[in-house]
């Protein structure tokens, strides 16, 4: 039966849709196209930097600069290219066959920070975005990203009480003073993240005033520790 779904639905780049040998991959000139972060990086947000890996935990310029109240980041993809056109299909496309592939590719990056008793919190919507959109991309990342990791998820630990308006081309100080106060822990299933460790997923990252908002949500709640990874970074030009 497999074979006969294969020769109906032969599998597709998940970026441009060229026919690909394996399920739930990129095509040969979209993998040459993406630039997946490896090598050394931030440990604080998973930028990539310049230099050696030596196993040494450096942070970048902003990083150094700008207080995170999370311990650990990481990110699988620079947002930029097809990494750009992914985020924006999970985000605006309704392409949840994202997830899948995407979250295999954050779970390689997410390994070295992990603990043994890490939960998996997704950076919620707010309800009114969450009708309009009809799915939160954040949590569906989560779920898969559990999935890969075999580590539990808890889609609903953390709420979004008040709505933003979007914050494309405004600054870093007008998007973390826009996101402050946000997030907080929901009053029951938030009970959960005491004493635990917390990696927090989100789609992408630019200032990290989102990312921090959750972060002191999660701390209020009584999170051992808490870090964060997110699907792609957006990073400075060099």
């Amino acid at each position: 039966m497999q074979s006969v779904v294969r020769s109906i639905y032969p599998p597709q780049c998940v970026a441009c849709e060229t026919a690909t040998e394996a399920e739930h991959g990129l095509c040969g000139p979209c993998w040459a196209q993406t630039a997946f972060i490896s090598g050394l990086v931030c440990d604080t947000c998973g930028a990539p930097q310049l230099g050696e890996d030596h196993g040494d935990r450096i942070q970048c310029d902003d990083c150094m600069t700008i207080a995170r109240p999370w311990e650990r980041g990481r990110a699988a993809l620079e947002y930029r290219g097809i990494g750009r056109r992914l985020v924006l299909g999970l985000k605006h496309g309704d392409r949840l066959d994202l997830t899948w592939p995407v979250a295999g590719w954050m779970a390689a990056r997410s390994q070295p920070i992990m603990r043994e008793d890490t939960v998996i919190v997704p950076v919620p919507l707010h309800w009114s975005r969450l009708i309009k959109r009809r799915y939160n991309q954040a949590a569906a990342l989560a779920v898969d990203l559990g999935r890969h990791l075999g580590r539990p998820v808890i889609v609903d630990a953390l709420t979004r009480t008040k709505a933003t308006k979007p914050l494309d081309g405004i600054g870093r100080t007008a998007r973390f003073a826009a996101l402050a106060g946000t997030i907080t822990a929901h009053p029951k299933r938030g009970l959960l993240l005491a004493g635990k460790s917390v990696l927090i997923v989100d789609d992408v990252m630019t200032s990290g005033a989102t990312l921090a908002a959750a972060t002191e949500a999660a701390r209020a709640a009584g999170a051992a520790n808490v870090s964060i990874v997110t699907l792609a970074r957006v990073v400075k030009d060099t």
